[in-house]
């Protein structure tokens, strides 16, 4: 472990050089995952583009899904993340242009709001700002993680997942505030609920691990936030719950904090359109929640994809790292 920290430091420590202008790529994320409040996420295959440049100025642009939603001052997350990455590198900030190309619905509980780069530097980063790494960890790794902190930093390790798992979601039009969220949850937890939480989590990670689908219904249970936010504030969640699980998903959750519910479904390896329907849920499994969506007159969309075993990648750096004779990826 020490020395696979210090090799990643290593390697940042190398790269730190001044560039004009850098583009990463940045995945979704969906928190939580039923009982791992705080601590479990799961990296989607949806991205987003962040261009962050030198310029005379402070300016944010941004298009694409949510971009009109999207603070445009320096309480962006995306400034703060960056603004933490400079002051860790005890380095004066220049002024920044931002550019945001979203793919990722906005403040729907599908994170992707932290994209600095230096994976290990990031994470202590990242985490701390928000105070867990249930996003930042997957955006970063990619793939289903686990994170904790240790009392000194925060640490994070991948589960492997099942081939072929299918992410179904339910997306509302209407944004869910993570504060708001937060604030329906009490500062302290019943001693049962407690118990059935961590049955729950070792259940689910047991399932994943060992792909035993079967297991993952009960392992994506909760009883620290889904019930409070359910009837709170989003009263389709349980029914949306159960009709996806009655169609044939595996199992179903609040992604994050809401309001997007997420259902994984089986299916073959590789692409979903190269698969036969009979090897698929998806449309099922889609069809049932949208009919609890209309039911309770909650407008919304279903999005189909599945997880990203790969985290937030660098795509486009000006001036390159390669050199005539060194090509990186894509020509970084």
């Amino acid at each position: 472990m020490r020395r696979r920290i210090a090799a990643r430091m290593s390697i940042e420590e190398e790269n730190s050089q001044p560039r004009r202008s850098v583009t990463i790529r940045v995945p979704a994320s969906s928190a939580n995952c039923g009982p791992g409040f705080d601590c479990i996420g799961l990296a989607v295959d949806l991205w987003t583009e962040v261009t962050v440049s030198r310029s005379e100025v402070f300016q944010i642009t941004a298009e694409g899904d949510g971009a009109e939603d999207m603070p445009k001052d320096e309480s962006n997350y995306i400034v703060t993340g960056v603004k933490a990455a400079y002051e860790t590198a005890e380095k004066p900030m220049p002024p920044l242009k931002y550019h945001i190309v979203s793919r990722i619905p906005y403040a729907r509980g599908l994170g992707h709001r932290l994209p600095v780069w230096g994976s290990e530097s990031l994470l202590q980063i990242a985490a701390s700002i928000e105070g867990h790494p249930d996003n930042v960890a997957p955006v970063i790794y990619g793939g289903f993680q686990i994170g904790i902190h240790n009392g000194t930093r925060w640490l994070t390790e991948r589960v492997p997942t099942p081939p072929g798992l299918q992410l179904v979601m339910f997306i509302p039009d209407f944004i869910g505030k993570t504060s708001a969220a937060r604030g329906l949850l009490k500062d302290t937890v019943d001693r049962q609920d407690a118990a059935f939480n961590i049955g729950r989590v070792a259940f689910l990670v047991h399932a994943l691990a060992s792909c035993n689908l079967d297991n993952l219904k009960w392992g994506a249970q909760d009883k620290l936030h889904q019930p409070q936010r359910a009837a709170a504030i989003y009263p389709h969640l349980y029914p949306m719950i159960k009709a996806a699980e009655e169609a044939g998903a595996c199992c179903a959750y609040l992604s994050g904090a809401g309001p997007t519910v997420m259902s994984l479904t089986s299916g073959a390896s590789g692409d979903i359109f190269t698969q036969r329907e009979k090897e698929r849920t998806d449309f099922t499994v889609a069809r049932a929640m949208m009919e609890v969506a209309q039911q309770f007159g909650v407008k919304g969309r279903i999005v189909v994809t599945q997880a990203s075993q790969d985290g937030a990648r660098v795509v486009k750096v000006e001036p390159p790292f390669s050199t005539a004779d060194i090509t990186f990826r894509d020509n970084v």
